[in-house]
């Protein structure tokens, strides 16, 4: 069956969760495969109440209520038959997703795409922290009703995902170290520079609807995770001490109680907003007068491409980020780039920008520039369609 992209050509998107952690990159790819043309459905599970993020109206989204334990391979004969494309593009190596996508490619012959998004192992400490249990433990593990194996998600089903990747006919990936680790074609994130465009909202109308008008506004959209280095921007607060500055966390997840820990010792910098649809986000981040990507230098941060700068990015935001991973060449020379867990450069640079705010912005608009040409959907597009020339 020739890949060229048609609107007969149908794509079957595969998300591991539909109510967790990396459905902002199914949507992503799901809407570039829509701007080539592609018939595109998004199928996953979904193990809590609600979806996160909400999707995009314009997308067909199927989800399967599922339970986060060996119970969901009851969900897969559903799953299964919901996938329907004739090509299957499965997000992050995992059982619910690319484990998936292997079993329809088993049944039907049909070609799977793998898109790595982050190095899930390095969750559980990388190579060095593999799964080896005597035979006590894995019984323990496997057998009683809490342990361990009965989540799908599992660092040894992980492993034996990240074996399988050479199943895949074809994988993306998002930075330079995933490349390195896995192959594949870099496939960056991209932003709807349309929707994420500046000049259709107005910035203090959007800080007047949010409560945020009395402030100087550092925003981080997304979830608090250690790694994120959230506490070096609120260090770098405690330095400047300058009462109408603010951090606003906005959306995200709440997988553990780090968020209470950072409101319980810098309440007073902290600010939280609600989670939004997608659609909803480009009017939240126009009320920022700075977007922060402040990642920490561990191998999970080395292996992401933060979604937070191509949101900075497009709508034209000063940008303060860490020199991590591939954030100085996403950035270029139209951010603010500091060390990894340096408060102080971060507290010098943020005095730099409100020293001249009409200069920090004009960078802004070189970074808009930038996203555009390199960060877009547009550009995404081009990519993905590259890539299914050489499917």
């Amino acid at each position: 069956m020739p890949l060229t992209p048609s609107t007969s050509l149908s794509v079957s998107v595969i998300a591991p969760d539909l109510s967790g952690g990396g459905t902002t990159r199914v949507y992503l790819i799901a809407n570039a495969l829509q701007q080539m043309g592609c018939d595109v459905s998004v199928v996953g599970c979904q193990f809590a109440e609600q979806l996160y993020p909400i999707p995009p109206k314009n997308l067909k989204v199927k989800a399967v209520p599922a339970v986060r334990s060996l119970k969901y391979i009851a969900n897969l004969k559903q799953l299964l038959a919901n996938v329907e494309g004739q090509v299957i593009y499965a997000i992050k190596p995992r059982p619910t997703s690319f484990g998936t996508a292997l079993l329809k490619k088993l049944m039907t012959k049909r070609p799977v795409i793998l898109d790595i998004d982050d190095w899930e192992m390095s969750w559980f400490g990388g190579d060095a922290e593999c799964y080896r249990p005597g035979p006590k433990q894995f019984m323990r593990d496997i057998v009683k009703t809490d342990g361990a194996l009965r989540d799908p998600e599992h660092q040894l089903y992980l492993e034996w995902m990240e074996n399988l990747v050479p199943q895949a006919d074809s994988v993306t990936v998002t930075t330079q170290f995933l490349q390195q680790r896995f192959g594949g074609d870099y496939l960056p994130n991209g932003k709807d520079t349309e929707i994420f465009n500046p000049i259709h909202y107005n910035p203090e109308a959007s800080r007047q609807k949010y409560g945020l008008s009395p402030y100087r506004v550092l925003m981080f959209p997304g979830t608090a995770r250690p790694h994120k280095g959230l506490e070096d921007v609120l260090m770098a607060l405690d330095q400047l001490n300058q009462s109408d500055l603010r951090l606003v966390m906005v959306g995200g997840r709440r997988p553990d109680s780090y968020e209470d820990v950072l409101f319980e010792r810098w309440g007073r910098w902290l600010m939280k907003l609600p989670r939004f649809p997608i659609d909803e986000m480009a009017e939240v981040v126009s009320a920022a007068h700075v977007v922060v990507v402040p990642q920490r230098d561990r191998a999970t941060a080395q292996a992401q491409f933060p979604l937070k700068l191509t949101d900075g990015m497009a709508m034209a935001k000063p940008i303060i980020a860490t020199n991590v991973g591939d954030i100085p060449e996403i950035l270029g020379d139209t951010g603010y780039i500091v060390a990894s867990e340096s408060p102080t450069q971060i507290a010098a640079k943020l005095t730099l920008i409100f020293q001249d705010l009409d200069q920090a912005n004009q960078k802004g608009l070189r970074a808009r520039a930038r996203c555009v040409e390199h960060y877009s959907i547009h550009a995404m597009t081009k990519r993905l369609q590259a890539i299914f020339e050489q499917i």
